[in-house]
C-alpha cells in the first residue's frame, strides 16, 4: 500500500506563483512514476505532469514553461512549481504514484491522492 498526501491547495491571484506538495508513504512498495492530475469544474481529469524515477519529466502542453514538477527521492515526495496562473489553472489536483512490490518486472497499481483545490481569482 501507498498512501499519498497532498498540501498546498489555496486561492491564488492570476498571474501568480504556488506550489503543491504530495508525500507518499509505504512499507514495502517500490515507487516509480509519480506525477500529477487535475480536474476541473464539468472537466474530464487530466495530466499535468509527471516525473520517472529516473527524473524524466512530461508536461501537459498547456502548462509547458510554466509548471515545473520535481521530486525528492529520499522523501519520497513530488512537487508540483506553478506560475503565471490563470483561471483555467482553477481545478481539483491530484497526485499519483506508480508502484509495486520491490521484485524486477513486478506489476504496477497506480495510487491516487485525495485531491487539494487550487483556485486562481481576484
Amino acid at each position: 500500500q501507498v498512501q499519498l498526501a497532498e498540501s498546498g491547495g489555496g486561492l491564488v491571484a492570476p498571474g501568480g506563483s504556488h506550489r503543491l506538495s504530495c508525500a507518499a508513504s509505504t512499507d514495502n512498495q517500490c515507487i516509480s512514476t509519480m506525477g500529477w492530475y487535475r480536474q476541473g469544474a464539468g472537466e474530464e481529469r487530466e495530466l499535468v505532469a509527471s516525473i520517472s524515477s529516473g527524473g524524466t519529466t512530461n508536461y501537459a502542453d498547456s502548462v509547458k514553461g510554466r509548471h515545473t514538477i520535481s521530486r525528492d527521492k529520499a522523501k519520497n515526495t513530488v512537487y508540483l512549481s506553478m506560475s503565471s496562473l490563470t483561471s483555467e489553472d482553477t481545478a481539483v489536483y491530484y497526485c499519483y504514484a506508480d508502484a509495486s512490490v520491490c521484485v524486477h518486472g513486478a506489476s504496477e497499481i497506480r495510487y491516487w491522492g485525495q485531491g487539494t483545490e487550487v483556485a486562481v481569482s481576484s
